[in-house]
Formats: C-alpha cells, sequence, structure tokens
C-alpha cells in the first residue's frame, strides 16, 4: 500500500477560525469603546479620590495681556509663580492670538524651558482647505 503525499494544506478551517476570533474582537473592542457595557461597581466607605494633575489656562491677548482662566490679568513673573506652584505634573494650555507679537510668546515659553516644565498644549484653529 502507497502513502498519498500531500503537497498542499486545506486552509479553510484555518480561516474559518479567524473570522470568528475576528468577529469576538470586534464585537469587545465596540462594547468597550461605547462602554457599553453594564457594570455595578462595589461600594466603599474610604474610596481614594483619583489624582488628576492640575491645568492652567494662559491666554496672550493682542494687547500682550496675560490672562489665566480667562479670568485674572498676570505679568509673566506672576504666571512663572503659578506654574512654580503648581509642579511639573501641572498642564499648560497655551491659547494665543494670531496677532499678538511674538515676543509675548517667547516670553511664556522661556518661563517654561526655564523652569524646565515640559507639560505644555498650545491651542489652534484646524485650518480648513
Amino acid at each position: 500500500m502507497k502513502m498519498k503525499r500531500m503537497d498542499t494544506i486545506n486552509v479553510i478551517p484555518f480561516i474559518d477560525i479567524m473570522l470568528v476570533l475576528l468577529v469576538m474582537v470586534l464585537t469587545t473592542a465596540t462594547f468597550i469603546r461605547t462602554g457599553l457595557i453594564p457594570v455595578d461597581l462595589p461600594d466603599a466607605k474610604g474610596s481614594a479620590t483619583e489624582h488628576k494633575p492640575s491645568e492652567l489656562k494662559l491666554t496672550i491677548k493682542k494687547d500682550g495681556t496675560l490672562w489665566v482662566d480667562e479670568t485674572t490679568t498676570v505679568s509673566l513673573e506672576q504666571f512663572e509663580q503659578r506654574v512654580v506652584s503648581g509642579g511639573k505634573e501641572m498642564t499648560v494650555v497655551l491659547y494665543s492670538d494670531k496677532d499678538a507679537a511674538f515676543q509675548n510668546f517667547v516670553g511664556v515659553m522661556d518661563v517654561l524651558k526655564r523652569l524646565g516644565h515640559e507639560q505644555l498644549y498650545i491651542v489652534t484653529d484646524k485650518q480648513n482647505k
């Protein structure tokens, strides 16, 4: 009796398994993304508070004035003191008028560089082309 030589591999069962796995992954990813899986969290008397780093919104107006949280005008030195008191984890969100003098922007960046502060976001408008 002669044995038959197999020159090919049947990949149909492999493809079937991969399609089932793909459907499971996509279904789970959709639930995780949209948060549709209901979960009842347990109660605790002494729950730990979540630590959220603080955020400092700095606005450079067209006339060069610096505003913190859109309510208080500050000088560059006062801004530096707020960054020092906020610590390295504090995020600085910078809004600058496009017609403001570049020197004002450079002054703010110089303060952040001198303090070694790296948590900076510069807010811009999306340009539609």
